[in-house]
């Protein structure tokens, strides 16, 4: 029979019925006040829904519509749990039975409430950092000590959280699949290049060679992850090592600087050796062009001169001897007087009396200059004519 009907009179039936009085009580247990205490409170409680609804009770004293009530504010109350905010450096991701449904966008959202639906919150605009310093072994069979670091943000939340475990498992880097691909990256960098390329020659292309490496494998297996940049924060030759190895370096360096030393003088003396042999071509040119206009006037003249001379020479003659007695005399600072009173011809200093002349602190003449002067005054004034000859070689004739 159903278990919901009343059961007969029998002692053994009400017994075996669990809706019966005798399946309420249990004659080995002794109500407690605790339990008497929860009942009068939810017989209370029951009653004040009834009374403010209008509900009724059933013969046990149990409101239903109280209780309806009671799971309405709870249902609404579950449901309203499912309200979230996304951050603006943020993104959601909704998990349905822990199986991907969405990535939600800054904002207010809603999805059903735990257990059905969950929410990871995930930073992509937060820079992030891996680190790592070991040693390595390079091209040329070095030994190098490297330090380097990543920064990487998460470009997809989703392959982020479900493509590759623990892919920078924070709290202990050496441990996520970021700091391999890192460590795998640095090596394949170092074997590709020699001591001397890391250190010195291409130290710069270090960086940007590693971050290449990196970026490829993590889009191979969809990681999620985006490299910004890579650092190389140390490179040393090992401690066993170091004083050689500087000195090494000391020795390059030293040969490096004196080898811009010898480009920068010679960058200096060339320029102007051949501004100097520029100079003396050009002076060249010009004594070359100067002479041989020269050699042509002289000639042309000379030709000339020769055509004078067959029609006229005497006075060609003449004119021959003035002119090359007149450039004789213009170099000669003394002056001579041709007197006819003797043979012998008069020399008076006027180089000296013009240099008087020009000179402020010689005020008076010596005497046998004056006595000279005075004596061809005199002269000239008892022979006017004498003196006034058209013949030039008897004139006064100075030369400075």
């Amino acid at each position: 029979m159903p278990w919901n009907e009343p059961s007969g009179n029998n002692d053994k039936d009400k017994e075996k019925d669990p809706w019966g009085e005798n399946s309420k009580k249990d004659p080995k247990k002794k109500p407690s006040s605790n339990d008497n205490g929860v009942e009068e409170l939810t017989r209370k409680i029951n009653d004040k829904v009834s009374s403010i609804f209008g509900g009724t009770s059933d013969g046990d004293g149990h409101n239903k519509t109280g209780l309806y009530l009671i799971a309405a504010v709870l249902f609404g109350f579950w449901l309203f749990t499912g309200f979230y905010t996304v951050d603006s450096a943020q993104r959601g991701v909704e998990l349905r039975f822990g199986a991907y449904q969405q990535t939600t966008q800054p904002g207010l959202h809603w999805h059903f409430p735990y257990p059905v639906e969950t929410i990871e919150l995930v930073d992509v605009d937060k820079n992030r950092t891996a680190k790592d310093r070991t040693h390595m072994l390079t091209k040329d069979e070095n030994i190098i000590d490297i330090g380097v670091s990543v920064q990487y943000k998460i470009k997809d939340p989703e392959n982020y959280l479900f493509n590759v475990y623990l892919v920078d498992y924070e709290p202990q880097q050496s441990i996520g699949t970021l700091y391999q691909v890192m460590r795998s990256a640095v090596r394949e960098v170092i074997g590709r290049n020699t001591m001397d390329g890391i250190l010195k020659e291409n130290r710069a292309g270090f960086a940007p060679d590693t971050l290449k490496v990196m970026q490829e494998i993590l889009n191979e297996y969809k990681s999620g992850i985006h490299v910004i940049k890579v650092n190389l924060t140390y490179a040393e030759a090992p401690k066993a090592v170091k004083d050689a190895f500087d000195d090494a370096n000391r020795a390059r360096e030293d040969k490096d600087r004196y080898k811009n030393q010898a480009e920068t003088y010679s960058k200096r003396v060339i320029p102007a050796a051949r501004g100097k042999a520029a100079r003396i071509m050009e002076d060249a040119t010009a004594y070359t062009s100067q002479t041989v206009s020269k050699a042509t006037g002289d000639s042309s003249r000379f030709t000339q001169l020769n055509n004078e001379y067959s029609k006229a020479p005497d006075v060609t003659r003449e004119r021959l001897y003035l002119e090359t007695m007149e450039k004789v005399f213009s170099k000669n600072n003394k002056i001579m007087i041709d007197s006819k009173s003797g043979n012998n011809l008069l020399y008076l200093p006027l180089d000296k009396l013009n240099s008087n002349q020009r000179s402020p602190d010689s005020a008076t003449l010596s005497p046998a200059v004056a006595s000279a002067l005075q004596q061809q005054v005199v002269k000239q004034r008892q022979n006017p004519q004498q003196t006034t000859r058209s013949n030039p070689r008897s004139t006064l004739r100075e030369s400075r």
